[in-house]
């Protein structure tokens, strides 16, 4: 948390001088403005050349004082934005909000695993890695999480975040510029389907006409300049009129380049700035080397021609403000002309724009699983093996305080099945949790909470939470076997990892005895890695039929002095305490 509060201190300090500049360029603007309407004022009054020169070497001063004055409103906002950035770090190490947004859109009940993990949602583990600003980043990150990685990318990605994880001056600069995109899903979508649609078709006749009208019509301006003929103001108005009505017959195919788009050329502007970055980065890793040479096709360099789009959106803006499009189109067509290059530059890059848009996102994952790793220094990268080997020590929940965290060690490579047993409110669930999360984020290759680790990255199956659907008309229980054939229907491709918290509560106990042990057999016949929570004790004995394959584990509760004691440890065997009835009796709900 002190690397934060040290980067503040330096923004701040940097920000100060910025400021400092700032002022100084806005007050010399002020000063050649005013100098300006005086000297045109002195013009009208001596009408002496050395005022026009000096009114000339003003506006020649100006100019570039206007770029200097963007640029350090540019630099503003991104400091401002490098210092909420570390703000918000301190206020998530500190507990006190998690500022970042949850991926509740991405929430989907009926996947193998993201509902009953909390991938998504308020306090989900999507909210606690997402550091993404575009809405690309923001996709592809939940994108990701629901993904498994070969063996080989699962390397890659640690190597990747565990050289990002060092850079923060430049990961922070790169979340910022993406923080102030405001991008929003709306104008991606768009811009996607502008590549391929809204093709700008004239005709060869306009197309000489384009070219043709512009020069006829200054050549009639410099011969009317020479010799004051009359005959050429009607020519001249006759062409500059002919241009107006080419710019309305044509004016809804040029809106329609840049129809529901929100500020697109500043979005793209920014996009090419995250590009510019990127690619004058030096790498070490395989991956982000990738990402970086993905930017740079047959000598095309990303970000200029990103920005070239931008520039050219933001000159096809213009077309709104109407006298000054009714000026400029009458003596130049310049809105057709704009219209054009935008033609060329669709047909000559649009096919990269997905790509470079990918590798943005891409980008902005890596960052977020890197930031999380610089967040938890104890964090691991675990061992990954093709041998079935699933072993963890000192493993905890990612998402819980590691104050409060409690962490355990638990083998899956003598048995692969474990029936968990615990009294109410002992940790089973949680510990299910812990780890199905640490299994999809080793998956993935990101950093997990563990002390040591080695996996075989399986994919994760989840049964802890269904829900009764009135749409569906699907009952709690018919949703829960519905589940449980999914499962099974999985593990008939491939060898899984497994998770089931208290299945079959639908029904009576009878019943669900009869069942957990069925599907336990079920999931032995199938080879099926994990976990199988339950408070039913006749289901534990299942293990001695089955000792080399099944094994129990319990989470025990002590009842010292009145008070529940939970010390959330896995331990070997069968729990034996209970808990319900004593807290019922202790709140006087029963007797």
């Amino acid at each position: 948390m002190e690397n934060y509060r040290e980067l503040i201190n330096t923004y701040n300090k940097e920000l100060n001088k910025i400021k400092f500049k700032h002022n100084i360029v806005s007050f010399l603007r002020i000063i050649l403005i005013f100098t300006i309407i005086i000297l045109i004022y002195c013009w009208f009054i001596k009408n002496e050349s050395l005022i026009i020169y000096c009114t000339i070497i003003c506006i020649v001063l100006f100019i570039p004082l206007l770029k200097i004055h963007d640029k350090l409103i540019w630099q503003k906002q991104l400091k401002n934005e490098l210092i909420k950035i570390n703000e918000n770090e301190i206020m998530y190490l500190q507990k006190s909000k998690i500022p970042f947004k949850n991926g509740t859109e991405y929430i989907d009940q009926k996947h193998s695993y993201s509902f009953d993990l909390d991938l998504f949602g308020e306090n989900s583990l999507y909210q606690h890695l997402n550091r993404c600003g575009t809405y690309i980043g923001e996709k592809k990150l939940s994108k990701i999480l629901l993904s498994q990685y070969t063996k080989d990318e699962i390397l890659e990605n640690q190597q990747a975040i565990s050289e990002m994880e060092n850079n923060i001056i430049w990961r922070q600069k790169i979340n910022a510029i993406a923080n102030l995109t405001n991008d929003t899903k709306l104008n991606y979508e768009k811009l996607l389907s502008w590549k391929d649609n809204n093709k700008f078709q004239m005709s060869n006749f306009f197309v000489f006409i384009s070219h043709f009208n512009p020069i006829a019509l200054f050549t009639l301006i410099f011969i009317f300049l020479l010799t004051s003929n009359q005959a050429s103001i009607y020519l001249i108005s006759l062409l500059f009129t002919t241009n107006i009505c080419i710019l309305f017959f044509y004016y809804r195919k040029i809106k329609s380049q840049i129809h529901g788009f929100d500020k697109i050329h500043d979005i793209i502007q920014k996009y090419s700035y995250i590009l510019e970055e990127i690619e004058n980065q030096s790498f070490n890793s395989i991956k982000l080397n990738k990402l970086k040479n993905s930017l740079q096709q047959n000598q095309v360099f990303s970000s200029k021609k990103i920005n070239d789009l931008s520039k050219l959106f933001q000159q096809l803006d213009s077309i709104d403000n109407v006298f000054g499009a009714i000026l400029i189109n009458g003596f130049f067509l310049y809105h057709i002309k704009i219209v054009k290059k935008i033609n060329n530059w669709k047909h000559n890059y649009s096919s990269f724009i997905e790509t470079w848009l990918d590798t943005i996102g891409e980008l902005e994952t890596i960052n977020s699983f890197a930031n999380m790793y610089h967040n938890n220094k104890d964090f691991i990268f675990p061992e990954i093996n093709n041998d079935l080997i699933i072993r963890f020590d000192g493993i905890g929940h990612p998402l819980i305080n590691n104050h409060k965290r409690v962490t355990n060690s638990i083998d899956f490579t003598n048995n692969k099945l474990v029936i968990l047993t615990g009294s109410n409110m002992s940790g089973k669930s949680t510990f299910l949790r812990t780890l199905g999360i640490n299994m999809v984020l080793a998956g993935i290759g990101s950093p997990i909470c563990a002390k040591e680790a080695n996996i075989n990255p399986l994919r994760v199956l989840v049964s802890m939470r269904q829900n009764d659907s009135l749409n569906d008309s699907e009952s709690y229980f018919f949703s829960e076997v519905k589940r449980l054939k999914s499962i099974i229907d999985d593990l008939e491709q491939n060898i899984c990892f497994v998770l089931l918290d208290e299945i079959l509560r639908g029904t009576n106990s009878d019943d669900k005895q009869i069942g957990t042990i069925g599907v336990i057999e079920n999931l032995i016949s199938k080879n099926a890695i994990g976990t199988i929570a339950t408070h039913d004790l006749e289901v534990c004995e299942t293990s001695i039929k089955y000792p080399n394959y099944l094994v129990n584990k319990c989470f025990e509760v002590e009842i010292i002095n009145d008070h529940l004691l939970f010390d959330y440890k896995l331990k070997d065997g069968v729990c034996k305490n209970k808990s319900a009835s004593f807290l019922m009796k202790k709140m006087n709900i029963i007797k």
